[in-house]
């Protein structure tokens, strides 16, 4: 999962469907609690707000220490 972090908008979306789909597989229909709503919306906010870095932020920043 950590390494999902670094992954495209499209690869992360592919993992949330497939999580999705496992999960209703196995154990059903899953209900979200109200942090995690919170923190959803929080993401999304901070995704449409740009406060999350982009692709080419952070393959610049990995770049910048794999050359040290």
């Amino acid at each position: 999962m950590e390494r999902a972090a670094i992954w495209s908008e499209e690869a992360q979306a592919e993992l949330v469907e497939a999580m999705i789909e496992i999960e209703t597989k196995h154990v059903g229909e899953y209900r979200l609690n109200d942090a995690e709503r919170q923190a959803v919306r929080r993401g999304l906010r901070e995704m449409r707000d740009s406060a999350i870095a982009s692709d080419d932020q952070v393959a610049s920043v990995f770049n910048r220490y794999r050359q040290g």
